[in-house]
């Protein structure tokens, strides 16, 4: 099964967080599950670490794409399709990171992995 990681998710499972439910924890472990991160996700971490709410994440965005290969998790690029769909989405929703993985994930026709219920009011199915 393929799912995208939304990016606390990714977080939690590099810094090895508790927060991260057993459900969760378990499928990005198991070796016949597809992790997906967006490269959003760069985006939001790097953008968090600069404005100082996120320094202790510093160290992800050093290497991202060595650390996402390593842990064998594959990098969504944002396409075309995936940013008029973000500019598009209907709803109140404002946080530019969760429209753009709700758009990649409707697309992709993939679920998230991801405590943040206003995936649901999308239609986009959760794995926590």
């Amino acid at each position: 099964m393929r799912a995208l990681l939304d990016t606390h998710t990714l977080l939690w499972w590099l810094s090895d967080d508790p927060q991260l439910t057993p459900k969760a924890r378990k499928f990005i472990s198991a070796t016949a599950n597809s992790c997906i991160v967006s490269a959003v996700s760069a985006w939001e971490i790097a953008t968090k670490v600069r404005i100082g709410k996120l320094p202790q994440a510093a160290e992800v965005i050093v290497d991202f794409a060595s650390q996402m290969e390593q842990e064998r998790f594959e990098v969504l690029p944002i396409s075309l399709d995936h940013a008029l769909r973000a500019g598009l989405l209907p709803g109140p929703h404002r946080d530019p990171f969760d429209r753009m993985l709700i758009s990649q994930a409707q697309a992709e026709a993939l679920p998230i992995v991801g405590n943040d219920r206003i995936f649901d009011s999308y239609g986009v199915r959760r794995i926590w």
